[in-house]
């Protein structure tokens, strides 16, 4: 009961998801085309990610947004990330970004329930992240202790799922 409830509270709080994307059209194609992703589309791009998140799935893309990657990393950060010689690195931060499988809130607060309140997903560069709760918000904490709250949740996809995060979590190594 105590998970209806949360899932009914988390559900009628929270905003559904980038209304604009299209759910016949693949991770990578929404994120291009968005305004709001332009960061993580060249991330995408650079760590040749965008081949994968293009076909194939399912996936669960935790997506910081423009403002998210600008809070994070600085401007010289970033274009230092984007050159090809930094690729690896840039592959394992945008992979730290990424579960396999169709993850949906209603899951993840499952698992939160499950979990007493805590739930661990292992993500595609090998990782865990650590999902809590803090009041109605889903809040996701690397290894590292840097945090970033699911703002918007829910954006299906023809491959998976996009759940916007208002930060960037950092695998250790970067």
């Amino acid at each position: 009961m105590r998970a209806i409830i949360l899932i009914f509270l988390f559900v009628t709080t929270i905003s559904v998801a980038q209304d604009s994307m299209d759910p016949n059209h693949s991770i990578f194609e929404n994120t291009e085309s968005s305004e709001n992703y332009k960061t993580l589309s060249a991330v995408m791009k650079a760590s040749d990610l965008d081949v994968v998140l293009g076909q194939n799935g399912p996936f669960t893309v935790f997506a910081p947004s423009d403002v998210a990657f600008e809070k994070k990393i600085t401007s010289s950060k970033m274009t230092e990330l984007l050159k090809s010689e930094n690729k690896k690195d840039l592959h394992d931060l945008m992979a730290y970004h990424i579960v396999a499988g169709n993850l949906t809130a209603s899951k993840i607060l499952q698992a939160l329930c499950s979990g007493k309140g805590k739930a661990s997903f292992t993500t595609v560069q090998g990782d865990e992240i650590m999902a809590t709760m803090n009041g109605l918000d889903i809040v996701l904490t690397d290894g590292s202790g840097n945090t970033a709250k699911i703002i918007s949740a829910d954006a299906n996809q023809s491959n998976g799922v996009i759940h916007e995060i208002d930060g960037v979590i950092l695998p250790r190594k970067i």
